[in-house]
């Protein structure tokens, strides 16, 4: 027999709590998904959830690379990602011996690294950032030479706001956000004049130039949400227009570009979350489960503890 969204959520609950998980969702997660999670948000900040919370097993509704963050800041807990074909193109475009060879030429400059990284990628990163604090933790290293990667518009970002430090960017990036065009969000702002545009900084710098703010998929949602203005646009995954939606009935929220659609936050449905919860405890769920030796996870976590340190 059919069961309703309802009735899954319901059943998600309750194994939740029969069998010790915590849900964290990515806030590009679908809604459904988002309403049956412990917590919703950045890729770090519920990294350091589940490093706070007392469960045992960690299901998290995402992408590889922030299951692998999650793995790192909890190494004793048991972490898996709810459908295992969810990849990050960004995370996954540049190797550590291709950075490795670049640090061999020009030593002096250090590598900061997005977070939207593999574990492999960080071991051989002096530094980890989020979007939200790339800014304040590049200004806040004693280094002047730095290399920022992989994504050149984050990059560029960080560039224009430390004009103090030499910045080398290497060509990578979101493909997702970085496909949104200057025309698009010239429409997007002709269309609606009365809105406001919100843009993540991993868009085009020339998109980000014309945005009313710029910044985190956090900060965008916080900036709507404490705003006096009713209308928005939102140049970010077109997830965060429909929660906007729901989380504040009386605006109105328009997505830049039907363009900005992450297939593999999609990848992952409720029923995925609903058949993990039923596999844990069970062989089965060894297929979903972040495995990851200790030297990995020492040797990756030491430019997320530099990050802690500058922050």
């Amino acid at each position: 027999m059919d069961k309703t969204i309802a009735q899954i959520q319901q059943e998600i609950a309750e194994m939740k709590a029969q069998k010790d998980i915590c849900i964290l969702a990515h806030s590009y997660q679908g809604r459904e998904i988002v309403e049956t999670a412990d917590f919703t948000g950045d890729s770090y900040a519920l990294s350091v959830n589940a490093s706070k919370v007392k469960n045992k097993n960690i299901i998290f509704c995402g992408v590889h690379f922030m299951a692998e963050t999650a793995k790192m800041l909890s190494p004793d807990k048991n972490v898996y990602l709810s459908n295992m074909i969810a990849g990050c193109p960004m995370a996954e475009q540049m190797e550590p011996e291709m950075i490795e060879a670049i640090k061999a030429q020009d030593p002096e400059r250090r590598v900061v690294a997005y977070i939207n990284t593999t574990a492999a990628l960080k071991t051989v990163c002096d530094v980890c950032v989020t979007s939200s604090s790339a800014v304040k933790i590049v200004s806040s290293m004693e280094d002047k030479k730095i290399l920022f990667i992989p994504d050149c518009n984050l990059g560029a970002f960080v560039q224009k706001a430390c004009p103090d430090k030499d910045i080398k960017l290497l060509q990578g990036g979101c493909p997702v956000h970085a496909a949104v065009t200057v025309q698009e969000a010239i429409k997007a702002k002709e269309a609606h004049p009365n809105a406001l545009l919100l843009v993540h900084p991993e868009c085009n710098p020339k998109v980000s130039e014309l945005a009313d703010y710029v910044g985190s998929t956090t900060g965008i949602m916080n900036f709507a949400k404490k705003s006096d203005a009713k209308e928005f646009i939102i140049g970010t995954e077109i997830s965060i227009a429909e929660h906007l939606q729901y989380e504040c009935p009386d605006k109105r929220f328009y997505i830049l570009s039907k363009k900005i659609l992450c297939p593999n936050m999609k990848s992952t449905t409720l029923m995925d979350v609903y058949r993990l919860c039923k596999a844990i405890g069970t062989d089965e769920a060894k297929e979903n489960e972040i495995i990851m030796s200790n030297e990995l996870i020492n040797c990756a976590v030491k430019c997320i503890n530099e990050m802690l340190r500058l922050g």
